[in-house]
């Protein structure tokens, strides 16, 4: 059987060059790309993806197909500001296209794309080293992936191999990833139970916050000899809607964790580099944990990359006597570590931990005045530095609240499946303008919400 592969020749060619256009498209063209690209996500991608967007429900006649973005600020294809408070659920903690991130990268790129996976590449040495320099403790030695949920599992696999046990304590509502093992300490029935059997090594789920539970498990596990090699939290949840911990949390399951030797794991993949007011999330409390995960914001927004860190003594057996115990082929390649060097470097320069924590606890004050001033609409307000959780007395009302906001072009995360609580989560870049249209656009949207509930 032969193939003809003109039609696919054609259309990549053609969207190549759409791609190296410099301008946006012409309305006519324009129109045609979003029908196109609906056509595409429902027939090719994931037609369910389109009826829980905002972008499709909300958009009016012509859905936003997003096409430039730079700061806090991205245009969509036909030209529309849209402020982004959503910050790809954290990704975006320097804005879109850092300027430093993006030169970096496309030099990078005119050298070598990608490691040979033979000869020693550099960056992913450097890269190593800057991690080992700025997280807490003695984490020393680093490992790459590109997704959050890939340093999740091989958290799983290191914590495994240190110990020889095979348990992990985790929390209700915890969100660590969505392949097998991560969703196994995941603590959402609306994905586990549809998947059936997961990881065979017992998990436990604890609430989030309560040391005692912790300290209770753990003790449980030892007194009938259950081996636990692992406790797994968020320093602060983040898809559970910015829900902080008592301040006694965290110390006191680290001194558990050591009481019985079990290993801290501090998922950092949303909290870490900044975005909760510390460079990473376990600083408020002064907690070095003995496995660190980071992802989303570490690529600068540019690049996908994920690490996950830990000590010299409990990285060994992933050196010795097999250093390719757990290996990715694309994971610290030359291009991604480019990325997250930058974002390192931008994030350390200026220091965009303290803004996080100034900027979040401006707009969380408004957002309190919100909630008293609106009852009716609010249940609370959670959250540390700019991961900041609006709780809603009904998933309708938060969605209502969502919508509007997409409506005067503010990007919030809530959807219509998951908006009881609706995060806000912008850069740490946005400037205090910005936050002001969006609390501005805010209260506007809850004096017309307010005339419905």
């Amino acid at each position: 059987m032969t193939f003809d592969y003109e039609d696919a020749l054609d259309y990549s060619s053609r969207w190549i060059d759409l791609i190296h256009k410099k301008e946006f498209p012409s309305v006519e063209e324009a129109h045609r790309i979003i029908d196109e690209s609906k056509n595409n996500f429902a027939e090719h991608f994931n037609r369910g993806w389109l009826d829980y967007r905002k972008s499709v429900t909300e958009s009016g006649d012509w859905a936003a197909v997003e096409w430039a973005g730079s700061g806090a600020v991205f245009k969509d294809i036909l030209g529309r500001e849209y402020l982004d408070c959503l910050g790809g659920f954290g990704m975006m903690d320097l804005g879109w296209s850092h300027p430093d991130v993006v030169a970096t990268v496309k030099a990078q790129l005119d050298r070598s794309p990608m490691p040979s996976q033979e000869l020693i590449d550099p960056l992913r040495g450097v890269l190593a080293r800057l991690l080992a320099e700025i997280t807490p403790g003695d984490l020393k030695y680093s490992w790459f992936a590109a997704s959050g949920t890939e340093a999740t599992e091989a958290a799983i696999k290191i914590a495994k191999l240190y110990t020889g046990k095979a348990a992990f304590i985790v929390a209700v509502k915890a969100f660590h990833g969505k392949t097998m093992g991560s969703l196994s300490m995941m603590g959402k029935a609306d994905f586990r139970v549809p998947m059936g059997p997961l990881y065979a090594g017992p998990v436990y789920h604890v609430p989030f916050g309560d040391a005692q539970a912790v300290e209770k498990q753990l003790d449980i596990c030892d007194k009938v000899g259950i081996g636990v090699a692992g406790v797994l939290f968020e320093p602060i949840q983040g898809e559970a809607g910015a829900i902080v911990p008592p301040d006694d949390f965290w110390p006191r399951i680290r001194a558990a964790t050591k009481k019985y030797g079990a290993l801290l794991i501090a998922d950092e993949v949303q909290t870490g580099l900044g975005r909760t007011g510390k460079l990473w999330g376990v600083d408020h409390w002064n907690v070095a944990p003995d496995i660190l995960t980071v992802a989303k914001s570490l690529g600068g927004g540019v690049m996908p990359i994920s690490a996950v860190c830990t000590t010299e003594e409990i990285f060994h057996p992933m050196m010795y006597p097999n250093p390719f115990m757990h290996t990715t082929t694309t994971g610290g390649g030359a291009l991604a570590c480019s990325a997250a060097i930058a974002a390192i470097h931008v994030t350390l320069r200026e220091r965009l931990w303290e803004q996080a924590a100034e900027k979040g606890e401006y707009v969380i004050g408004k957002l309190q005045e919100f909630a008293a001033q609106y009852p009716q609409i609010y249940e609370k307000i959670t959250g540390k530095g700019l991961l900041i959780g609006m709780h809603f007395k009904s998933p309708e009302i938060g969605y209502k609240v969502a919508a509007g906001l997409f409506q005067r072009n503010v990007l919030v995360a809530g959807t219509l499946i998951s908006a009881q609580t609706v995060r806000i989560e912008p850069p740490l870049i946005i400037s205090y303008q910005q936050l002001d249209i969006l609390l501005e656009r805010l209260e506007d949207v809850l004096k017309s919400v307010s005339k419905t509930v």
